[in-house]
């Protein structure tokens, strides 16, 4: 069964439905892996800026993450997935509904530095009076030096912003996930401007509308119920009863395993959620303290 067309020529079932964006670019690839956890099947065509999803009352569009806040804000799209760099940046009024930071690729924190050549007389951003700035950040830029009371030149980057100083700028601003780009190019930072996350934003008016309203909310506790579930999975195991008191203090202390009797007097299942990454720590010792038939399943989901 495929996924049904979401065009705007497709939309029989509801003639104003939810326009939902859709980031293109970094985030695009992740974006589409959540909402596939989150329960959507959501396909990307390379050729199509509207993607299919299997709802029909959602239409999708493909834009890029820097035009989206901007389009929220003026009631074009009704919600849309894009960073809070970009929603800075464009000084866009939208109603910001989560962050939907996840440990994914670029669902993480990036940071926007301030950054000179390794060798450069610039230490501060006061040092920067006068001097000549490149980013893709011209706004946001603007607003970091009017908090430090600088003036400075700042100039529209196109990219390859890092290759810049010192010839065609003095510093720059960007956008760097482990700073490894700037350590290749020889540059220092100086400052963090803007730590940023991808974030659920929509438009006001549509969450003054009682239908989009509920829609968005249901999409949203979806969405976040996939990102909860993402470094956790399911253990479920056998323990006999005399045991019971023992496994559950080896189990973190966050846990609230639900016990289960058995067909067999003496024994009970118990099941939890726990964090991936402490399994291989737990199976062991749960073995060692008496559980049998252990098993570790996946969590597309988890609400809260």
């Amino acid at each position: 069964m495929t996924a049904k067309a979401n065009t705007p020529e497709g939309m029989s079932e509801k003639t104003n439905p939810l326009r939902l964006g859709i980031p293109k670019g970094s985030l695009q690839e992740t974006t589409q892996k959540l909402f596939v956890r989150a329960g959507y099947d959501l396909r990307i065509s390379g050729r199509s800026y509207y993607p299919d999803i299997d709802d029909p009352e959602i239409q999708c569009i493909l834009i890029r993450p820097q035009e989206m806040a901007r389009y929220v804000g003026q009631g074009i799209l009704d919600c849309a997935i894009t960073g809070l760099d970009w929603i800075l940046e464009n000084d866009a009024d939208v109603a910001e509904l989560a962050d939907l930071k996840a440990p994914w690729p670029n669902y993480g924190v990036v940071r926007w530095v301030l950054a000179a050549k390794e060798d450069s007389p610039f230490h501060t951003v006061k040092d920067l009076e006068g001097r000549r700035i490149a980013t893709e950040a011209v706004g946001m830029t603007r607003r970091f030096l009017a908090q430090h009371g600088v003036n400075a030149s700042v100039e529209f980057s196109w990219g390859a912003t890092e290759v810049k100083p010192p010839i065609l700028a003095d510093a720059i601003v960007d956008v760097s996930e482990t700073g490894s780009s700037l350590r290749a190019n020889n540059l220092r930072i100086m400052h963090v401007v803007l730590e940023s996350t991808p974030r659920l934003i929509a438009h006001r008016g549509a969450l003054a509308d009682a239908w989009k309203k509920a829609k968005i909310d249901r999409l949203l506790m979806l969405l976040k119920g996939a990102i909860a579930a993402a470094t956790r999975v399911l253990l479920s195991m056998n323990v006999p009863k005399e045991k019971v008191d023992i496994v559950l203090k080896i189990l973190p202390a966050l846990a609230t395993p639900t016990v289960s009797t058995l067909a067999d007097p003496g024994w009970v299942d118990l099941s939890t959620v726990v964090e991936e990454k402490n399994v291989r720590e737990l199976i062991p010792r749960l073995y060692a303290a008496g559980a049998r038939g252990i098993i570790e399943l996946p969590i597309n989901k988890i609400v809260e």
